[in-house]
């Protein structure tokens, strides 16, 4: 479930997936996690992730070798419509001949004929290498996901300087976090360092501060992540304010802002 407040642009991202903070550190409270499985995954994280090349009706992909490394923003192929279940453009309705081909989308698989789906757009969140045929619809989409790709995810990999408290607790540490390079993990530094994984995720709130609507615009603050450690039962929380360079940190957030609504796609599909 996406919620999403026009008023307070507080974004909450609800899923079946429980949050797991992987590796933790005191940062004035006590965390309730697993050694064991804490270790595990920790070394997880530590993992290369390799590449490997593959081939699909659709075109190639470069793809993680280990499917537990799979981006949290990735899309799976769509199962393409059979040919002869669209003996006519899924569009206009134009009916297919030898001379009026039908091409399937790349993105939602659905059967157009070429004045339909001629378009060939880049579609990093399906791993491709080269821009691949995509309808009209899905182009548009397409197409804004690439500048999340060229632009929000340099933000979020560089980094914002935040004032962090864990639960209930009232005090807070100065860390710098940051997305992993390869999108699976929150990382936070600090005097302590830990690592969530971004897939597991429970709930996920952007907060703001400004004027209200009709006096200016609202620039987010902070945000409050919800989660389940290892071997606990219960959610616990993440909360994190703008600290230092609060312009960094303010795009940092509306970068995952932008983030939280891919993963809620992504695990919807």
């Amino acid at each position: 479930m996406l919620v999403l407040d026009r008023r307070s642009f507080a974004l909450e991202v609800s899923s079946l997936f429980p949050l797991l903070l992987l590796r933790a550190a005191d940062v004035g409270t006590v965390l309730l996690w697993s050694s064991s499985c804490a270790l595990i995954n920790t070394n997880m994280s530590a993992v290369p992730d390799g590449k490997k090349l593959v081939r699909s009706p659709s075109g190639l992909r470069m793809v993680p070798e280990n499917g537990a490394f799979t981006s949290p923003f990735s899309l799976d192929e769509p199962q393409w419509v059979p040919d002869k279940e669209c003996p006519r453009c899924m569009q206009c309705d134009t009916k297919f001949d030898f001379i009026t081909r039908k091409h399937h989308c790349r993105r939602c698989g659905r059967c157009f004929c070429d004045k339909c789906c001629s378009q060939k757009v880049a579609l990093p969140r399906m791993c491709f290498v080269d821009p691949v045929r995509q309808c009209a619809e899905c182009s548009l989409i397409s197409q804004k996901e690439v500048e999340f790709y060229d632009k929000q995810l340099k933000v979020l990999t560089a980094g914002g300087t935040f004032l962090v408290k864990v639960d209930s607790s009232e005090i807070s540490e100065t860390m710098v976090c940051r997305l992993s390079n390869n999108h699976r993990y929150l990382f936070l530094d600090g005097e302590s360092h830990f690592e969530v994984e971004l897939s597991r995720i429970s709930s996920m709130q952007v907060l703001t501060e400004g004027s209200t609507p009709g006096g200016g615009s609202l620039r987010a603050s902070g945000m409050v992540l919800q989660y389940k450690p290892p071997g606990s039962l219960n959610l616990q929380q993440l909360h994190m304010d703008t600290a230092d360079d609060k312009r960094v940190a303010s795009a940092w957030l509306a970068a995952m802002h932008k983030a939280a609504k891919l993963l809620y796609e992504s695990r919807d599909q």
